[in-house]
């Protein structure tokens, strides 16, 4: 894929994305494809299509916060979607993100790609649970492939029941996560379609509450 292949499906996102964002994106799909020969980032069966499936897919989160300044990504592992999201952030003064990644090879990797592409992210190489009275609740929490949305509920709820919006991204049973999820919470949803796969949505949570039991 070229340069301009990358910046065109980029624009169907995004229609504002510059240059030098895309720049950035390339060069973290360069990377991530070197480190992924020596530890394990992500599945190998989605390194063939990693643009589509992985940058693409995160960089539609982007869009749906575009004048958030601080964020939080959760269980970041290979940088899906802090980094990208990282990425578009660079362009915004003053908007940062920080990155909670327990594992830690895979923090290392994310400090080695916020160094290397000069984005706006720090790394936190701990469990979310400890970060609750360490990180100040951001515009946005995101999570991608990382647990159950009841569970994300939980990991998130300190800054969620405080005012910060979920962007959480969800596969093809989001419908019954919702459902369960609904059994011991109350929130406000909007649920966008994935761009990129169609089985896939991102799901908007606000106003945060635990149902008394």
């Amino acid at each position: 894929m070229t340069v301009d292949n990358h910046f065109s499906s980029l624009q169907k996102i995004y229609p504002a994305v510059s240059r030098e964002t895309v720049d950035r994106l390339i060069a973290f799909e360069s990377l991530f494809r070197k480190w992924s020969s020596a530890i394990n980032l992500a599945s190998a069966s989605t390194l063939v299509d990693l643009w589509n499936r992985h940058i693409l897919d995160s960089a539609q989160i982007f869009p749906l916060a575009p004048h958030a300044k601080h964020w939080i990504d959760l269980g970041s592992g290979g940088g899906f979607p802090g980094i990208v999201t990282a990425c578009f952030l660079a362009e915004s003064d003053g908007a940062s993100i920080d990155l909670v990644e327990s594992a830690g090879k895979k923090a290392a990797f994310l400090r080695t790609a916020a160094g290397h592409l000069s984005v706006p992210a720090r790394v936190h190489a701990a469990r979310i649970e400890s970060m609750w009275t360490k990180l100040p609740t951001p515009d946005i929490v995101t999570a991608r492939a990382l647990a159950s949305l009841d569970q994300l509920f939980v990991l998130a709820e300190p800054w969620l029941t405080k005012g910060a919006t979920a962007l959480f991204q969800k596969g093809r049973d989001y419908v019954r996560e919702i459902e369960e999820s609904r059994v011991g919470w109350r929130f406000d949803l909007v649920k966008h379609q994935s761009i990129v796969d169609r089985t896939s949505v991102i799901l908007e949570i606000r106003n945060l509450q635990r149902k008394s039991s």
